[in-house]
């Protein structure tokens, strides 16, 4: 696997990932923009609403029909959140050129032209969206904001973030909120797209068996040739040691059979290079089936169906999820804390410290080995603005000693508990 990148304008760039391990050509574009309060509901309901159609291609059952001719290509879109910055993704998936009855097809090229098309040439009515495809969308967009209780676990960490990021960027929900879709028409929905469009950040990723001039049909192309030079908007992710605050506790009833706990943990660390003995803490506490919280917490005291961690790296923060009995509380709570107390102690042996390895290593060598996941990384490389191999990463993390994750967790201190109930 060959990895390249490729300045394609100022603020819009391409990345080569040329790779002979799959059968399929992933075409992505990753448009980052800052999060706003004001602009989040618009941004979340813009992928939804090209997709419907574009100027040659008016509606999505002509768009769908052109991938089945491609042998069956197909698209996806939708938004994510990293750091303070939200993201509108698009996928474009198709088989190498060497797996078309036509080897002259040009599959990957077409495949390019039809996501920019997508993306870039959307179909307009009177000069703005078509009304009814953004009505619809508002529609479905109201669903999926309002379905965030279904999942209550989800549910739980997202309140859990808010209350940690409150009147701060990270806080805002990617989805946006239904109170802001009334406002939204075609008007001033294609403003804020033609908005986001000149201003964002913009990654172009390829993955594939690619041609060798694959930069040069990048740049050619007529939909990106339109596009304008820009100072990216967007929010470059650094870790910097946070205020010390007070431990909050927040607690909200719902009709639930089981209580849900999240506990934000700040990381109060300045340097990057230590997130490689964070995550080593994070496998440690919660990140495993060997993990603190997993044995003491579910398997020794029988407290908590669940019981588990992650790590946010753009934000640096550590959040504990338990799915518990409501009346085990306290007791999981307590128990909680001595973990997050014995990790400060070092109560931790170098076997667990080879297993937590292990595991990390294995999950990185997993990189490669779906064409989504690589790109998710190297995109993650690009907002980070440090680039890291994926065999350099792996040394990073066996270099890591027991002092280095002690150090880490001295550095912990709980931000908020959220305790969803009935």
């Amino acid at each position: 696997m060959k990895y390249r990148e490729s300045i394609i304008k100022k603020g819009i760039k391409l990345h080569i990932i040329n790779t002979e391990k799959f059968k399929t050509n992933l075409i992505s574009i990753m448009i980052t923009t800052k999060l706003r309060r004001e602009d989040v509901t618009k941004n979340a309901l813009i992928p939804a609403v090209l997709k419907r159609g574009t100027a040659n291609m008016t509606t999505q059952e002509e768009i769908n029909k052109k991938l089945e001719e491609m042998y069956g290509a197909s698209f996806d879109c939708g938004i994510d959140k990293t750091g303070d910055n939200q993201v509108l993704k698009f996928y474009l998936e198709t088989i190498n050129d060497e797996f078309a009855f036509n080897k002259n097809e040009k599959l990957l090229q077409q495949a390019i032209e039809k996501l920019f098309e997508i993306i870039f040439n959307p179909y307009l009515e009177n000069g703005y969206f078509k009304e009814e495809y953004v009505k619809q969308e508002k529609e479905n967009l109201k669903q999926i904001i309002q379905g965030k209780i279904d999942s209550k676990a989800r549910y739980a960490l997202d309140r859990c973030i808010e209350e940690m990021y409150k009147d701060e960027p990270f806080g805002i929900y990617k989805y946006g909120y239904t109170e802001d879709l009334e406002k939204i028409d075609a008007k001033n929905l294609f403003e804020q797209y033609q908005k986001l469009i000149n201003e964002s950040k913009i990654d172009i990723f390829v993955s594939g068996i690619l041609y060798e001039n694959i930069e040069e049909i990048v740049k050619e192309n007529e939909n990106i040739q339109k596009l304008v030079e820009r100072e990216a908007n967007y929010v470059v992710p650094e870790i910097k040691e946070k205020e010390s605050v007070q431990e909050k506790e927040i607690t909200e009833s719902m009709d639930v059979t089981q209580g849900k706990v999240v506990i934000g943990l700040d990381v109060n660390i300045n340097d990057d290079s230590k997130r490689y003995a964070t995550m080593l803490y994070n496998s440690l506490l919660g990140g495993s089936a060997n993990s603190k919280l997993f044995q003491n917490v579910r398997e020794k005291a029988s407290l908590a169906y669940t019981a588990s961690s992650s790590y946010m790296r753009f934000k640096n923060n550590i959040f504990i999820n338990c799915g518990i009995e409501i009346n085990n509380y306290d007791k999981a709570l307590k128990i909680i804390r001595e973990q997050i107390d014995s990790m400060k102690k070092g109560d931790f042996t170098e076997d667990e410290i080879q297993n937590a390895k292990k595991g990390i290593i294995a999950s990185i060598k997993a990189i490669d080995d779906e064409q989504d996941t690589e790109i998710t990384y190297y995109f993650g490389q690009e907002m980070s603005k440090n680039e890291v191999d994926l065999d350099t990463y792996m040394k990073n993390i066996e270099q890591i000693k027991k002092s280095d994750i002690q150090e880490i967790a001295n550095k912990v201190t709980i931000n908020t508990i959220y305790f969803l109930k009935n």
